[in-house]
């Protein structure tokens, strides 16, 4: 993999494409879908076929090293065998959330739930050094497409395709508010999902920072950004971040980003589909690397 020269200044080098910006806007149906399955994450028994119930089984799941998204705890049910499971949970970084014992009775499927629920996910997640080493041994520059609090199930699906159809090396979800690698999610990615690794990170700015020293440079999407997709040079190593459906890329890791790319808008609308701008600015990136086949 060919990487940034520590020579280069990232303040001068895309200068252009800095300046006072504002979030991306994403639609109403994109904001409403997202809600949809956070609402559901935590409730609707159709979209979690992943969920197990019962502190033995969730114990034993996790002994297993199965990949799990989150446990629910019903409040003071911290005790005994479920001591041990939030205990081995913290140690592998886990997301537990303590939840109201009436809204966990509306969640179970079951009335053997003995007060903990947990989110199985779709895939096993890797490292985000897995990421990295993976782009390095690639005679392409790498390419890794970073996911900001993307909450919409079917957005991430079509993410998920769309980056392996371009050739990416792998994609960056945080820990919390965002979707994680569920049934849906496999479902919307078309398959795509077993040969895109996805790596899951508890602070995005942090992982950005130490994608910046293996080399990568960070580029954002922004409505009010100078420049064009078209106009920046897209052949170096890059991780591609991309906006919440909602309000976009968030502050502190806008400000994180190298520099900041737009796409051009004439009709009324104000933004596109997450999924749909990703796409773009994917093929965007592998037509100025003149398609290169493989990883």
């Amino acid at each position: 993999m060919r990487t940034r020269s520590i020579s280069q200044n990232r303040e001068t080098r895309h200068a252009a494409s800095r300046g006072h910006v504002r979030g991306a806007r994403h639609s109403n149906k994109e904001r409403d879908n997202g809600k949809r399955f956070l609402e559901l994450e935590q409730g609707a028994v159709e979209e979690n076929p992943e969920q197990l119930e019962g502190r033995h089984p969730v114990l034993e799941a996790l002994k297993a090293g199965r990949e799990i998204n989150k446990i629910l705890v019903a409040e003071g049910a911290d005790k005994g065998s479920a001591a041990e499971i939030l205990a081995v949970a913290r140690e592998r970084g886990i997301v537990i959330q303590r939840v109201p014992r009436a809204k966990l009775e509306t969640i179970a499927q079951s009335r053997n739930h003995q007060g903990i629920i947990a989110y199985l996910a779709a895939k096993e997640y890797v490292e985000l050094a897995t990421l990295i080493e993976r782009a390095s041994r690639s005679e392409r520059p790498g390419l890794l497409v970073i996911l900001d609090e993307i909450e919409d199930p079917y957005n991430f699906g079509s993410i998920l395709r769309t980056a392996e159809g371009a050739g990416a090396h792998g994609v960056v979800i945080p820990k919390r508010r965002a979707v994680p690698l569920t049934a849906t999610v496999a479902k919307a990615s078309a398959g795509a999902i077993e040969h895109m690794p996805v790596a899951r990170v508890g602070n995005i700015g942090q992982a950005l920072e130490t994608l910046k020293k293996a080399g990568f440079w960070v580029v954002g999407t922004d409505v009010d950004a100078p420049q064009l997709y078209t106009q920046a040079d897209l052949n170096i190593p890059l991780a591609v971040v991309i906006g919440n459906e909602g309000k976009g890329l968030g502050e502190v890791v806008k400000k994180r980003c190298d520099f900041l790319v737009r796409l051009p808008m004439v009709g009324s609308v104000q933004s596109l589909n997450a999924s749909v701008a990703t796409g773009i600015l994917l093929y965007e990136i592998l037509r100025q690397r003149g398609n290169t086949p493989g990883r």
